[in-house]
């Protein structure tokens, strides 16, 4: 399908107006308030990864065991959280998204009280699969949502208010798990994840309305008109990685936040040991600069993307391509992600003393705002290519790019204890970069990569 097609002007087709009608379903102050909830919804599994990391330490002490055994968890919650989104994404399209949004919340608040009382490494892991899956919902149903009642020009700018929001969770939780693994129990933490969890419940049971568009969700066109359970094939989304421009977006992605986490996960064991830090809330205060880099990357790279997306339509005389929202990850791909991965390397191997944290810190600033100059735009391009299948879509993305970080990070400390962090580092830079060349092939040869394999593409009228 040629982009060619999809002029966004104002027109008096019917069925153009009611589409639009769609988007006007709910106020501004509603969309506002809607926008809150699902970013609350969308910090948690950021608060479920982030507030474990800088706990590592503690926690291998109290079970007796190492800690690349416990890291072993972020590896297992990375890909609990790529399978668990395809699911909720798949029911919440059949169902709706406030009833996934209630469930999924359960057995989040669950695996987070199950994770607090482990006693036993494997009891552990078994638990923080439960707590992942729970909370793997957040993120895709959130994206889905925001396309559910934003139009496409609006899009970029929700979406990157969207991971603002979610982002906070990055800057917060290492923040408050470390203080908490240091100064009480790491157990803490987890005690208040579950009661997140409720809270997630109630506000949603209570305010969340439903944003699936009118006759769309899979239950409203059982013959019977009965709610009813139906097995689905939480897989199926997958097939939309035939899509070259699907399946490349998502690898760039997992490139690009393979360079947080190879920074992130280890910091314990490479700042910490490199400057002697062994106080857990140091170390999760280390992480701050990441998070407020993300914090502020990805409002803007959303705001920047509608821009580029205006602008590069009206030169065109109202034809829309969709390719040119992706405009803006290039500047975060080719620069800020692996320019500053490679940098913490050289900071880490010949900087010794104080000058070396203040420019580490630096560096995971200048990270922080590549990765969401990647993922901000990116999110919002698969929503507008699969508008109707936008919590599918978001889901698949999520899913390898979510394979392609638990199946990097599980190796993250042995290579660096092997090859050495500078060596280690220059590898997760080429990687990093290796995302600018996909995501520039994308910009340059999307629309002919759609027209080769059409997986059911949105227009502006459907948009």
């Amino acid at each position: 399908m040629s982009s060619e097609e999809s002029p966004l002007l104002e027109s008096t087709d019917p069925v153009e107006r009611e589409h639009e009608a769609i988007y006007r379903r709910f106020s501004s102050a509603q969309k506002r308030l809607i926008v809150a909830l699902v970013s609350y919804c969308g910090l948690i599994p950021l608060f479920v990864s982030g507030s474990f990391t800088p706990t590592i330490p503690e926690i291998a002490k109290d079970l007796n065991s190492t800690g690349p055994v416990i890291s072993l968890a972020v590896s297992i919650s990375v890909l609990t959280n790529a399978f668990g989104c395809l699911l909720w994404a798949t029911y919440s399209a059949f169902y709706g998204r406030k009833s996934i949004y209630i469930i999924s919340a359960v057995c989040q608040a669950a695996g987070s009280l199950g994770v607090a009382s482990a006693h036993t490494v494997p009891e552990l892991l078994s638990l923080r699969i439960l707590q992942a899956f729970g909370s793997s919902s957040g993120l895709s149903i959130g994206l889905a949502v925001i396309g559910d009642i934003y139009k496409v020009d609006e899009r970029g700018t929700a979406s990157g208010i969207f991971f603002g929001c979610v982002l906070l969770g990055p800057a917060l939780a290492p923040v408050i798990g470390g203080f908490f693994a240091e100064y009480y129990s790491w157990r803490i933490m987890q005690l208040a994840l579950c009661i997140a969890g409720l809270v997630t419940l109630t506000l949603v049971s209570l305010f969340l309305p439903e944003t699936s568009h009118p006759g769309s969700r899979g239950v409203d066109k059982l013959e019977d008109g009965k709610p009813r359970w139906v097995w689905l094939n939480p897989f199926k989304g997958l097939a939309l990685l035939r899509s070259p421009n699907v399946t490349l977006v998502a690898i760039a992605g997992g490139l690009t936040l393979l360079t947080d986490y190879a920074l992130l996960v280890p910091v314990a064991y490479t700042v910490g040991k490199r400057y002697n830090i062994d106080n857990a809330a140091i170390i999760g205060a280390l992480f701050i600069p990441s998070g407020v880099g993300s914090l502020m990357g990805a409002p803007i790279a959303g705001k920047l993307s509608d821009m580029v997306v205006v602008r590069m339509r009206a030169q065109r005389g109202g034809v829309w391509v969709p390719e040119d929202r992706l405009r803006v990850t290039l500047i975060g791909a080719s620069i800020m992600a692996p320019l500053s991965v490679l940098a913490v390397g050289f900071i880490l191997t010949y900087v010794d003393g104080t000058p070396g944290i203040v420019l580490f810190l630096v560096a995971l600033f200048v990270n922080g705002l590549g990765i969401d100059f990647v993922l901000s735009p990116a999110a919002a391009y698969g929503v507008d290519i699969l508008h109707s299948r936008s919590a599918e879509v978001s889901a698949a993305i999520m899913a390898l790019r979510g394979i392609i970080v638990a199946a990097s990070t599980s190796g993250l400390l042995p290579l660096i204890d092997n090859l050495g962090i500078l060596t280690a580092y220059c590898i997760i830079a080429a990687l990093g970069f290796l995302a600018f060349v996909l995501l520039w092939a994308v910009v340059r040869y999307g629309d002919r990569m759609r027209a080769a394999v059409d997986v059911g593409y949105s227009t502006s009228r459907d948009n």
